[in-house]
């Protein structure tokens, strides 16, 4: 009973919560002076054409009109008109989503993968190189911002190891003939290695550092030394006790990286000129494109917010005394 009550209040929670995120996103991008067709810049754009088009989004009516419809869409999947291509938010942003997705997790992946290993080697060999070289590499790529290492990368890694180093696939490929599934499968993981590797290794830091901090005080719990007292191997130990007990904040971690999925490393994607939903939020904010915006921050709320309710329901499931 105590466990459904805490399922309960954290779904009443996110419900909530993704109210209120729908509400300020509707206000936020009302409360700048103006609207997002009277910052268009086109050499059509007549008072007459900015009045048609402001009529025909509902600009002209009142706040509370237009609050009203924007909920009545959003039940229906709309999110709403792009102001640069004349089609609508989702099918502008699900390309875009998609190739974010693709490439973050490749990037989270190895992220996971090598911070996780990382971060409980660290811990089991405490004070060795071992441990020295895990947690001073975890320190550095934690505080790389990641658009100075995806430039570095560019400038001094690209070249080494001859990979692309912009765009989503090689303009040239297909135009002689038909290019082979396998060939446009392997052409598209090039272009995406170098970005995914930068996203990878500023969240490798994070994983690294919060694996070994995890790990440091489940191996000094009192299970833990009854367990080497019994007799049981190193390596049991750490793997069975130590990081079984050591998941949650490893969880916390996974969920909020994968959180920011939706919204993606806007500024990697910039540097390396990928395709994704952060290249389409930076073109966005220069040509106003207001409802793309909206849409775009609206789904990376949504995103957070699930992801984080599916940690909070992991927790139970991983650890039931946390309802106590």
């Amino acid at each position: 009973m105590r466990g459904a009550n805490y399922v309960l209040k954290r779904l009443a929670f996110a419900v909530v919560t993704i109210f209120v995120a729908i509400t300020l996103n509707f206000v936020l991008f009302r409360a700048v002076p103006g609207d997002a067709v009277q910052s268009l810049r086109c050499r059509q754009c007549t008072i007459q054409f900015k009045a048609a088009l402001r009529e025909e989004l509902g600009l002209d009516q009142s706040k509370w009109t237009q609050y009203r419809v924007y909920l009545v869409n959003l039940a229906h999947g709309d999110l709403g008109q792009s102001l640069r291509f004349q089609d609508s938010v989702w099918s502008e942003l699900l390309p875009s989503i998609k190739n974010t997705m693709a490439m973050l997790a490749l990037g989270t992946l190895f992220s996971i993968v090598f911070g996780v290993i990382v971060g409980v080697i660290s811990a089991w060999r405490r004070g060795t190189i071992a441990d020295k070289v895990g947690l001073w590499s975890g320190l550095v790529f934690y505080s790389m911002p990641p658009q100075w290492l995806g430039l570095m990368i560019v400038l001094y890694v690209a070249g080494a190891v001859g990979l692309p180093t912009s765009g989503i696939k090689d303009p040239t490929l297909g135009i002689l003939g038909d290019a082979s599934t396998w060939t446009l499968f392997v052409d598209r993981i090039r272009h995406m290695i170098l970005p995914a590797a930068t996203v990878g290794l500023v969240l490798y830091g994070e994983y690294a550092l919060i694996v070994r901090s995890a790990m440091l005080e489940t191996l000094g719990e009192d299970y833990a030394l009854t367990a080497r007292a019994k007799g049981l191997s190193n390596w049991a130990t750490v793997w069975r006790h130590g990081l079984r007990n050591a998941l949650l904040p490893i969880v916390t971690l996974v969920a909020l990286s994968l959180g920011f999925i939706i919204g993606g490393f806007i500024t990697v994607e910039y540097v390396f000129s990928y395709p994704g939903i952060g290249l389409q939020i930076v073109e966005a904010i220069d040509q106003r494109d207001f409802p793309i915006l909206q849409g775009a921050f609206l789904l990376l709320a949504l995103s957070v917010i699930l992801l984080n309710l599916l940690a909070d329901l992991l927790y139970f499931k991983l650890d039931p005394r946390i309802t106590e």
